[in-house]
């Protein structure tokens, strides 16, 4: 809304001013909008808060339809998402964070349930564009160039879509019918999807097809490669080859009792499969401890629950049929150092989750196409490699290896490459300032411990691939969604409205917020320590300056 001032250095304005606030008014009340940590910690960019204040009303799809304005997959990143956004969360300050990621599951699995469509408006003049890969960030990129209004057409060197989040999470954690009904609703949008068809030549086929740019985004599906004297006399797998051995309905014999050479994601899923598979013991060897693990720390947990074993500080230094000869290690500055202590550890099977790599030779000779040491492609700021028209994300470039980060790479490559086939760069529009917990003023209480998700017990967990957790029903979601403290953005609490001494304060509707009739306001910053959720700063007042009625 526009104001206008008039100069009050007159003495005859000053006197004439008889509500004695304009000149003695040192500092005046703003209403402001913040970035949430919740917001500010997700990969792929959500809008967290705004969903959930849609979610909280019962406005369930509306809900569903401002994720999916960022995320393609909430049902599948409701399940396999790390949640980092709940490790920002201010509630955390307060008794525990809102169960953000539960939450996202319930409306996405509402919106395979009910069926619910994706509503956007297509961008006319669109462009042709292939994806080489169809994992999470490859059908991200596909999803979100749809929306922008370009055909897109997917590549995929398997049998099925889904990448790595079919092949290497186990469906005990995500079940493929979730999986396949996210996958089947992008593909309804009009992204073609070709199947069995492994990418050579990336320029001859961006030639033959008649594209006009190309996203590149091939897992990391080759796991690395280790030597440990003697592994030729011992039976030995990769990690990845073994989940998708078990995916694919094998079974592989690994043996009564299984070792898992890793401290890894993967790691903590091979060994939970193999006791799946009927290894009575399954025991992970790593060279750190548990704090310097790059596990997320409730996949150790689960592990642990179900029996697995894991020796901390080991490496394995050699093994035979039958052992492995292990050797204490120490943390110095929290790098493993040799002790020259050793273990003998006895083993069917010895399972390698040492990490894993990308397949990018059938990049080398693109020109213009950079690598790193770590053999990941060289992208620019906007996703693009240093062939034009080419661009590349998720597993292939350096980043954290997750589903919910290569989601995110496939946004905003499908941002940057619709700016590309437009000739108008996208910008990344700025963010407004982080609002953390010592700034919120919280009056009321707010005390409502979080819901937590059924699960089944340990002794049924490790006897199927069943879904371990059961999700949360309507009353639950809706409780949970009610905890959010809405930081830093006015919920319309009426808080200010009604500490206001001098009635200076406008209620404009719902929905609409306030403002402030500053020929009453005082400046005394009442409003200020009202609003629990810091949505209101206080800022010098302009001098010589007043609001005109």
């Amino acid at each position: 809304m526009e104001r206008k001032y008039k100069d009050l250095t007159s003495p005859a304005d000053l006197k004439s001013h008889d509500t004695g606030t304009g000149p003695d008014r040192q500092q005046r009340p703003d209403y402001v909008d913040l970035l949430p940590p919740c917001n500010h910690a997700c990969p792929a960019g959500e809008n967290i808060q705004a969903w959930l204040a849609l979610a909280q009303d019962k406005k369930f799809e509306e809900a569903w339809q401002v994720i999916i304005e960022d995320n393609p997959m909430p049902a599948v990143m409701g399940r396999a998402c790390y949640h980092p956004c709940e490790d920002g969360c201010n509630r955390t300050f307060i008794d525990s964070p809102v169960s953000i990621h539960a939450i996202e599951r319930f409306l996405g699995d509402e919106a395979i349930r009910k069926n619910w469509k994706v509503e956007f408006d297509k961008k006319p003049g669109g462009k042709r564009v292939l994806v080489v890969g169809a994992g999470p960030s490859g059908l991200s990129t596909a999803y979100h160039l749809t929306r922008l209004g370009h055909s897109v057409e997917i590549h995929e060197a398997g049998p099925i879509a889904g990448g790595m989040m079919h092949f290497g999470i186990p469906a005990y954690r995500l079940p493929r019918s979730i999986l396949d009904h996210e996958v089947e609703r992008i593909l309804a949008m009009g992204v073609k999807i070709v199947l069995d068809h492994k990418v050579e030549n990336v320029l001859k086929e961006k030639k033959a097809g008649g594209f006009d740019a190309v996203f590149i985004a091939v897992g990391a599906h080759l796991s690395k490669k280790i030597d440990i004297p003697g592994m030729d006399t011992g039976k030995f797998l990769d990690a990845i080859a073994f989940l998708k051995q078990v995916e694919e309905g094998e079974k592989p014999k690994i043996g009564r009792r299984v070792a898992i050479y890793g401290g890894g994601n993967t790691a903590m899923d091979a060994a939970r499969t193999a006791k799946r598979m009927g290894a009575t013991e399954a025991t992970i060897i790593y060279r750190r401890d548990q704090k310097h693990m790059p596990a997320h720390e409730f996949e150790a947990e689960e592990a642990l629950e179900e029996g697995v074993k894991i020796n901390w500080l080991r490496t394995i230094k050699a093994m035979d049929e039958e052992a492995f000869t292990v050797e204490v290690m120490r943390l110095e500055e929290g790098r493993p150092v040799p002790t020259g202590q050793f273990e003998t550890l006895e083993a069917d099977t010895l399972i390698l989750a040492v990490g894993q790599d990308t397949d990018t030779g059938f990049l080398k000779n693109v020109p213009g196409i950079g690598f790193n040491k770590d053999g990941t492609v060289i992208v620019g700021p906007d996703m693009m490699t240093g062939h034009e028209g080419i661009f590349a994300g998720g597993d292939m470039v350096p980043s954290q290896r997750s589903v919910t980060v290569a989601i995110g790479h496939g946004k905003k490559a499908a941002r940057h490459i619709d700016g590309f086939l437009r000739s108008a760069s996208y910008n990344k529009p700025p963010k407004h300032p982080i609002v953390g917990h010592e700034r919120l003023q919280l009056w009321y209480n707010t005390t409502a411990p979080q819901k937590e998700q059924a699960s089944l017990s340990v002794q049924k967990r490790i006897e199927s691939f069943d879904e371990i957790k059961a999700g949360l029903s309507e009353e639950e979601a809706l409780f949970e969604s009610q905890r959010c403290l809405s930081c830093g953005n006015c919920f319309e609490c009426d808080g200010c409205y009604a500490a206001c001494p001098e009635d200076a304060i406008i209620k404009l509707g719902a929905g609409n917020r306030y403002e402030y009739d500053f020929d009453r306001c005082t400046g005394c910053a009442i409003c200020y320590e009202q609003c629990p959720c810091h949505a209101i700063e206080m800022i010098p007042e302009p001098k010589n300056l007043r609001l005109c009625p």
